[in-house]
């Protein structure tokens, strides 16, 4: 069998996905007061929901280009949270939180979100839901979104 020519060699090595040229910024146990919650009494007063996040990018981090700040990041998503209305689902909180991080970081490739609340129940230490997401998640959400 005849090596590849040189220009088809180059075709198949410029159509190889990058490897080893991401990055993750993580975010541990972010608390953020909001109103989240079905039972009655979830109602009367916001209540801690803690955050956990690995934002996941692909460009080269510099100061002049797109890259997932992490003090904005924190900053956005508790001002998200602090002002917005009643949630009583955690999984909804967390696509809404999904869907402000990918439409407000542009850099954002992927990302693992998880989401508690403290103290929720005796006998753990905490219960809550995790979401994987991918920039394609939020574009077929958006998608699916603007079609209902």
């Amino acid at each position: 069998m005849k090596p590849f020519e040189e220009p088809l060699a180059a075709f198949v090595q410029s159509t190889l996905p990058l490897r080893g040229k991401g990055w993750r910024v993580f975010i541990d146990e972010l608390v953020v007061e909001t109103r989240i919650g079905i039972h009655a009494h979830e109602h009367l007063a916001p209540q801690p929901v803690v955050i956990d996040a690995s934002l996941a990018y692909r460009c080269e981090p510099s100061e002049s280009h797109a890259m997932i700040d992490y003090e904005r990041y924190c900053n956005r998503v508790s001002e998200f949270l602090s002002m917005k209305p009643h949630t009583r689902l955690l999984e909804t909180l967390a696509v809404e939180i999904a869907m402000l991080s990918f439409d407000e970081f542009p850099a954002l490739d992927a990302m693992t979100l998880s989401l508690y609340k403290p103290k929720i129940r005796e006998g753990t230490r905490r219960i809550g839901v995790e979401l994987d997401w991918t920039r394609g998640d939020f574009d077929a959400q958006r998608v699916g979104s603007v079609l209902r």
